[in-house]
């Protein structure tokens, strides 16, 4: 028999690249999601994915079954969200999914919010590194709402939230710092060593279309997978990073100093059908905290 928990722990393979991050994001053991894999290949009679030095992939049996399998999550959780909107639920488990950036700036403190004005209701976060990671997530029915970047050709409700704002860090013995610049031209940071982030990290591409735009290719001095650790490398001195605006903490070590021409993102808030009980009252408190923290505004948006 094919159980839901077979096609989530398949779709998840896929979408992360390999069985060892697969593991990690739906916090089970390898061993364990190899074991239900494997299960799952038995019930259908044939391999469904192959790995290789490069990662893992479908098999055409695996590629023909993808699909299905992703509608059938989806499915589940529009009864879920059904169920919900009958009964005005507010209890229980909402599903958030967002990208790495967007629960260290924005959510802590509309997480707090709801916690003190929901108290019955538990989160369940889901983290991603890229917007197409967290939008094929959502697709297939992880979370009841996905706050980031705005996704492409989104079929379901989409509400924008305001655009985020990214600031060049660096260490305060920079000579940017000892300038107390408050603006820097980014052409000027050609022939600089960056601290940049790891490749399938989402903020990866936007510093590489930054400086590409700005006619150089970023240097490296460091690339690393999280992204609360680029402020805080940049603060030794190991390089400028570009990070959001939202994630700097207010007993920042390092500086920071906003580029010439601006570059922005627009972030939103969306789900898979109409929003439910749960999802509507914490759009709500997360609305009321990103009012203040992100605002339009002139720039390059990526």
């Amino acid at each position: 028999m094919i159980s839901l928990r077979q096609l989530q722990y398949v779709v998840t393979v896929v979408e992360q690249g390999s069985f060892t991050r697969a593991a990690e994001t739906l916090h089970v053991t390898q061993p364990a999601l190899s074991h239900q894999v494997q299960a799952l290949e038995r019930a259908v009679g044939a391999p469904l994915l192959e790995r290789s030095p490069r990662g893992v992939h479908l098999t055409p049996a695996g590629r023909a079954m993808l699909p299905h399998a992703r509608a059938a999550l989806a499915q589940t959780a529009d009864v879920v969200s059904a169920v919900r909107q009958a009964t005005g639920l507010m209890a229980g488990e909402l599903r958030l999914a967002t990208v790495y950036s967007v629960s260290l700036g924005l959510l802590p403190e509309a997480l707090r919010l709801w916690s003190r004005h929901h108290p019955g209701v538990d989160i369940r976060l889901y983290e991603h590194r890229h917007a197409d990671e967290l939008a094929q997530a959502m697709a297939g029915g992880q979370a009841d709402l996905a706050i980031g970047p705005r996704p492409d050709a989104w079929p379901g409700p989409v509400r924008p939230l305001g655009v985020e704002e990214f600031v060049i860090a660096v260490s305060r013995e920079d000579p940017l710092a000892a300038q107390q610049a408050a603006d820097v031209d980014l052409a000027t940071l050609a022939g600089r060593r960056w601290v940049h982030y790891a490749p399938g990290n989402g903020l990866a591409e936007i510093l590489d279309r930054a400086c590409a735009s700005a006619g150089f290719q970023p240097e490296i001095a460091v690339r690393t997978e999280q992204t609360a650790s680029a402020p805080v490398l940049a603060a030794t001195g190991l390089g400028p990073a570009l990070i959001p605006a939202n994630i700097v903490p207010r007993w920042y070590d390092g500086y920071t100093l906003k580029p010439v021409p601006r570059i922005t993102r627009e972030l939103t808030a969306y789900a898979r059908t109409t929003l439910d009980a749960l999802s509507s009252a914490f759009l709500t408190i997360l609305a009321a905290v990103t009012s203040d923290r992100l605002r339009g505004h002139d720039g390059e948006r990526l």
